[in-house]
């Protein structure tokens, strides 16, 4: 009888003093990419059961391909129409880039014609104000804070259509570009690249989340990504570097497909790229593309990315989920 009494005494101990596992994340973030308007939507339930305090656009809200500003606002129109979006997106907030399909232009950059208006487009989509800032210039570049009790989370929104350069054709097979020469061309743009200097140099952010509509780390594969401007890779490394900015953790879309990838080098810790892309079609077909920095798995089902924050630990839980909010894959990161 002795025993199982100090039994009880060294459990009850230990549980008192055991720090306690938190049932609720203390900030949720919610993102995705990849959505043809002409399909049922079949995620938004799905992602609402996580609960997100935000919602992220990755690019191809819809598959316009188009230089007709009428048709690309019927696009929009039907989206807003497909079952579960509208009260999705009036339930939290909406923020969010293009890509080259709900752009105008497949693969498109600088040259699209008609970007002036379909910026303008898009912007409705999200429901900006028409004093907003991004109403007057070029490019759906953004920033906000999130303030919390307990911390901050800063939202990059990257644009990397309407200022990029041409790309490429590569040769290859099975590839359709390749990296330009070293200091040809742009992504970004100077005035953009001037902005996000500022953005990151002077965050005081807890957390910062740069969201690019194509794929920073990964580049192999030969289709659009950073890698295409490897001299743009290489500027955005060194302001992380020099910024000092706090928790950066890139977003991406585009591929049709989802997966971690990160490097090191000589940054304080890794740099994660979390590709989502995938809410109403993915490359089933996916047989397998090289990516060393690529951690676990490639899923190519549905499937959308969810981030928790937890400001006392200074994790972030990666997560990509799908149908019935299954979760496939997860990555945890700590922080410094």
């Amino acid at each position: 009888m002795k025993k199982i009494m100090l039994f009880l005494v060294i459990f009850l101990l230990i549980s008192c003093t055991s720090t306690p596992q938190k049932s609720n994340p203390d900030f949720v973030i919610s993102f995705g990419s990849c959505n043809k308007q002409y399909v049922e939507n079949t995620l938004w339930k799905e992602i609402s059961k996580n609960n997100p305090d935000v919602w992220i656009w990755g690019g191809d809200v819809v598959y316009s391909d188009t230089d007709d500003m009428n048709k690309l606002q019927k696009d929009y129109n039907q989206q807003w129409a497909q079952k579960g979006y509208k009260k999705f997106a009036n339930s939290l907030t909406v923020l969010g880039t293009w890509d080259d399909h709900d752009y105008g232009l497949n693969d498109g950059g600088k040259e699209f014609h008609m970007k002036k208006e379909s910026q303008q487009l898009f912007l409705d989509f999200i429901n900006i104000p028409k004093d907003d800032e991004r109403r007057k210039r070029g490019g759906v570049y953004h920033s906000q804070m999130f303030e919390t009790k307990k911390g901050s989370v800063k939202t990059i929104i990257l644009d990397t259509r309407y200022f990029r350069s041409g790309l490429t054709k590569s040769t290859e097979e099975g590839k359709r570009y390749k990296p330009n020469a070293y200091g040809e061309g742009t992504i970004l743009g100077k005035k953009q690249w001037d902005w996000l200097h500022e953005e990151l140099i002077n965050s005081t952010a807890d957390f910062n989340i740069i969201v690019s509509s194509i794929q920073f780390i990964s580049y192999l594969h030969g289709f659009e990504s950073w890698g295409n401007f490897p001299h743009e890779v290489d500027a955005l490394i060194k302001l992380v570097k020099i910024s000092k900015a706090k928790g950066i953790i890139i977003l991406s879309g585009d591929r049709h497909i989802s997966e971690f990838s990160s490097i090191k080098g000589d940054l304080t810790e890794g740099l994660v790229d979390f590709t989502s892309s995938g809410l109403t079609h993915s490359y089933t077909n996916f047989s397998g593309e090289e990516n060393p920095n690529r951690l676990g798995n490639v899923v190519s089902e549905l499937s959308f990315g969810i981030l928790n924050f937890d400001f006392d630990t200074r994790k972030v839980t990666m997560q990509m989920r799908g149908k019935n909010n299954e979760l496939q894959q997860e990555h945890i990161q700590t922080y410094n």
